[in-house]
């Protein structure tokens, strides 16, 4: 089934955004001890992109920046939490905090492009004036499957005895505010439903439905995934919901029978006290006309209750046969339910050890493939750690274009390589080659290697990154081609 466009906007949350975007290390190890929806084996998929007018790569700094520009341009200060005025007809009305930081999650398909994305948050820009600061595409988010894919389902695939569906989507955060009034922008239900169609033409998408049309609220990303868990668990449950219905009308069906059996034995014994009865009367009766009739008028009155009291024996013969059936019949419904309860205790006892069983497979697979990672990126850096110590000793060159991507890193207020740092750079990219290929690893052990001797924190890090792909990628001659100071 092919995914349909869909776009959910909501205030982003500044504090905690940045560390699910970029996967920190400690958001990751979070996710590892609870296992819910990240695979990282796929997260090298992962893409971003930072808005390179976007001064400061930090969100909370961006957000006390618009709180300045708001106070600036309007003379108040920036309405950031929720409030109560009284309407006209005199009812209290809560009106929503200022949201100057909004964050979209749009879904994607695998192969959607971190350009596509790109081109949708420019043309979001022009036509609504939100500008897009961030974007992060995930492929590596997704649910596990109650069961096999449905017919047509090209885009789960098997780990293990399970199936794992991706959720491919992307991540764009939005600057909310018009900076030359220091007022928010308004978007209603029709710019909404008109940026849902612009993903769907954009992205090659079939268009979902609104929520107008569906009903149906949008549930967070952890919502969502615990849905999918509750799935997951009425699956499980599905066996032993079944073998309790049949205990039920195992149940059922003796209690019937026993009720049968009870009414028989009650019928039983009334034919019994009539028999008695009965018996009590011939007595008498042969007394009583032996002293008054003599023999012969006794043996007619006697012949006929003998008679009546063979029947009744007869018929409570009867009633003992049918009892003893029935009460064949429950100790064989017993015996039935006690088998059935063993083989639901065996059938929930084995449910329980194969996920048990795979728990501790999944916890071994991934304490193996975290070990191998580790060591793999120790040796890694070793190796990076050799290298540098052997350049930066051995080759001016290299060590300026280091120290370069150090210093413009350190500097807060200055966004950009000057000449002289952008000469020294290539003159380091060109030791290792003339091709675009050589130039880009270049610039990655450059990147590396500045990381780790000036120490980098993750502010930097983005910022030299993106500076150093420019310069690799000949952005900044384009630039000089077309009169732009290198030096601002």
């Amino acid at each position: 089934m092919a995914t349909k466009s869909s776009i959910h906007i909501k205030s982003c949350n500044v504090k905690s955004s940045g560390a699910h975007n970029r996967r920190t290390a400690e958001y990751m190890r979070n996710i590892g001890e609870s296992r819910i929806y990240i695979m990282p084996e796929l997260s090298a998929d992962n893409e971003q992109w930072i808005n390179p007018g976007f001064g400061n790569p930090d969100l909370q700094a961006h957000y006390d920046h618009i709180k300045r520009m708001v106070k600036e341009k309007t003379g108040r200060a920036m309405q950031e939490k929720e409030r109560e005025r009284k309407g006209k007809n005199g009812k209290i009305i809560k009106v929503a905090g200022c949201s100057p930081i909004r964050e979209g999650v749009l879904l994607i398909r695998p192969d959607t492009t971190l350009a596509d994305v790109r081109k949708f948050g420019e043309e979001c820009q022009q036509r609504w004036g939100i500008t897009p600061l961030q974007i992060f595409l995930h492929k590596d988010e997704g649910h596990w499957l109650g069961g096999q894919p449905e017919a047509g389902d090209k885009e789960s695939f098997q780990v293990g005895e399970k199936w794992f569906k991706p959720n491919y989507h992307a991540h764009i955060v939005f600057d909310w505010m018009n900076h030359d009034t220091g007022k928010s922008h308004k978007l209603n239900d029709e710019d909404m439903a008109e940026m849902q169609t612009l993903a769907a033409d954009l992205l090659s998408m079939k268009r979902g439905q609104s929520k107008a049309e569906t009903g149906k609220e949008h549930l967070e990303r952890n919502d969502f995934i615990i849905e999918k868990q509750k799935e997951e668990m009425n699956r499980l449950n599905a066996t032993r919901l079944y073998r309790e219905h049949q205990l039920e009308i195992a149940n059922q069906k003796m209690q019937e029978t026993e009720g049968v059996t009870n009414a028989l034995i009650e019928q039983a014994q009334q034919k019994q006290r009539q028999s008695e009865e009965l018996d009590r009367a011939i007595s008498e009766k042969r007394s009583k006309l032996n002293k008054e009739k003599g023999s012969e008028l006794l043996d007619a009155a006697v012949g006929w209750a003998t008679g009546r009291s063979k029947a009744l024996k007869n018929e409570i013969e009867d009633l003992r046969d049918e009892i003893s059936t029935h009460e064949e019949t429950i100790e064989r419904l017993q015996g039935k339910i006690q088998t059935m309860q063993s083989d639901h205790h065996r059938e929930l006892m084995k449910l329980e050890a194969k996920h048990q069983s795979e728990l501790n497979r999944k916890d071994s697979e991934h304490t193996q493939e975290t070990t191998r990672l580790k060591n793999r990126i120790a040796w890694q850096n070793h190796i990076i750690s050799s290298l540098s110590f052997l350049l930066l000793k051995t080759s001016d060159i290299f060590r300026k274009a280091v120290n370069s991507i150090i210093r413009l890193a350190k500097d807060y207020y200055k966004p950009r390589f000057d000449a002289e740092q952008v000469s020294d750079i290539k003159g380091t990219l060109d030791l290792f080659g003339d091709d675009k290929q050589s130039h880009r690893a270049a610039g990655d052990f450059l990147y590396l290697t500045a990381k780790q001797k000036g120490n980098l924190d993750s502010r930097e890090q983005i910022k030299v990154r993106r500076e150093v792909n420019i310069v690799v990628e000949g952005d900044y001659d384009q630039q000089q081609k077309k009169g732009f100071s290198m030096k601002r």
